[in-house]
């Protein structure tokens, strides 16, 4: 398969300069593979049928946002949480052409006090003008927890201020706040606090769904539908990313655009290629880059990928992308411009795939749009493949390279983490590294 094209509704990927022959003999093995793992208690891997899952939740999520809106009549829905939390959500906003002016969600994530008092200056200094949105599957990540205490704190202290007893302040602090964490207490501190203080409903991290694959999850759905996304639109997303559910483990790489995008990394790695840039071009991919690149580091577990937006990226990068003194291999991901601009971003599309065509392996994903972001069901399909490719891309090179695959993937987990984690925490006999909520 060489210099061809795999199709969808809306996504349409044209490859140069590989030859997918390898690939191409251990793709039965391979979904043979995932197939028995996917959906399995304990293989990280559920987010495969989540998209079935969640459209069966559609409406009791739109009716928990809005009765969440409702309750405090609050301006913004602030989303505290770190990794696949937070970046899942700015990419599916992104490209789904919600929350631009940044007028209806705001995001929180560090723990030093400049960004907290930035992060109070865009409310003008009255937290009360927020809700929050609080993720994470234990409730006990250091730095979401501590965001969390802090405005629940200041939350608290403003009520106080406008003449409310302590335990009048307490109850309309608690109607800010929604959980999404673990379904079951004894595994989340968060819903342990989220059920005694009766915060409103219940929105979950599922199950074996790690937090960069966690895209369609109940943190970004809640998102998108309290930031405006019409109802019809959601369920076109969550069909689209189910059709990739099913297209994604067909054994036949002319339809299975997600195992062709994993095979085209591999075998580039395979062929000495160490670096490869993957780059997006328009502003609705601007979160989008954080969010691949937190399924490369932590999945790929590769720090050689570059990840940018381009025509930014282009300015800095082009010099080194087309020395042929460097050997790269090169994606893009480019609109299916409709609108005023479509003959210069086709022209200009077309000079960039002539140039990296010609400087290695290549391949050029184009992905349907609509007035401001991509259509729904591009959405969709183009965030569920994104997940399949990179779990892919170890198994196809294990299985190209004869490798045992390990009882769970390598690819889902991520042990390493642990090493800051446990240095957050105090030695025996020391004083505490960190203290979540505390004001100095």
């Amino acid at each position: 398969m060489l210099n061809s094209t795999v199709h969808n509704s809306e996504i349409s990927t044209s490859y140069f300069n590989t030859d997918f022959a390898k690939a191409e003999k251990v793709i039965k093995e391979v979904i043979f593979s995932f197939k028995e793992r996917a959906n399995k208690p304990g293989q990280f891997l559920n987010w495969v049928g989540l998209p079935e899952v969640q459209l069966a939740r559609i409406d009791e999520i739109y009716d928990l946002a809005e009765n969440f809106k409702q309750q405090t009549n609050a301006q913004y829905l602030s989303v505290f949480g770190i990794g696949g939390s937070k970046h899942t959500v700015e990419h599916m906003l992104g490209i789904s052409g919600l929350n631009i002016n940044k007028d209806k969600i705001l995001f929180f994530s560090d723990v030093d006090s400049v960004s907290l008092n930035r992060y109070l200056y865009k409310l003008d200094n009255d937290i009360t003008k927020s809700n929050f949105l609080i993720a994470s599957k234990s409730g006990s990540t250091f730095e979401t927890k501590d965001g969390f205490l802090k405005v629940k704190h200041l939350l608290t202290e403003a009520y106080k201020n406008k003449g409310y007893g302590e335990k009048e302040a307490e109850d309309a602090t608690s109607k800010h706040f929604i959980a999404v964490t673990d379904k079951n207490p004894a595994g989340s501190e968060l819903r342990r606090i989220s059920d005694s203080e009766n915060w409103l409903g219940k929105l979950y991290i599922h199950d074996d769904v790690g937090g960069r694959f966690s895209a369609l999850d109940d943190h970004s759905l809640f998102t998108l539908a309290y930031a405006g996304m019409d109802k019809n639109d959601m369920k076109q997303m969550l069909e689209s990313a189910k059709n990739i559910s099913e297209t994604a483990l067909i054994p036949d790489i002319k339809i299975n655009d997600s195992y062709a995008q994993a095979a085209f990394w591999v075998l580039a790695r395979l062929d000495g290629i160490k670096t490869s840039v993957h780059q997006y071009m328009g502003s609705m991919f601007e979160d989008t880059v954080n969010w691949h690149s937190q399924m490369q580091n932590e999945s790929v577990k590769d720090t050689l990928k570059q990840i940018a937006k381009v025509p930014d990226a282009m300015h800095h990068s082009a010099e080194a992308h087309f020395n042929p003194a460097n050997k790269y291999a090169f994606a893009l991901t480019s609109p299916v411009d409709k609108g005023v601009s479509r003959e210069n971003a086709r022209g200009y599309i077309g000079a960039l795939a002539k140039s990296y065509s010609n400087a290695g392996p290549f391949f050029n994903e184009s992905v349907q749009t609509a007035k401001l972001g991509l259509t729904p069901a591009a959405a969709g399909a183009m965030t569920q493949s994104r997940a399949f490719s990179t779990v892919y891309q170890e198994m196809i090179e294990k299985a190209i390279t004869g490798t045992p695959l390990p009882s769970v993937l390598d690819s889902v987990l991520q042990p390493h983490v642990e090493v800051y984690k446990k240095n957050l925490k105090p030695q025996a006999g020391e004083p505490d590294v960190v203290t979540a909520g505390k004001f100095s």
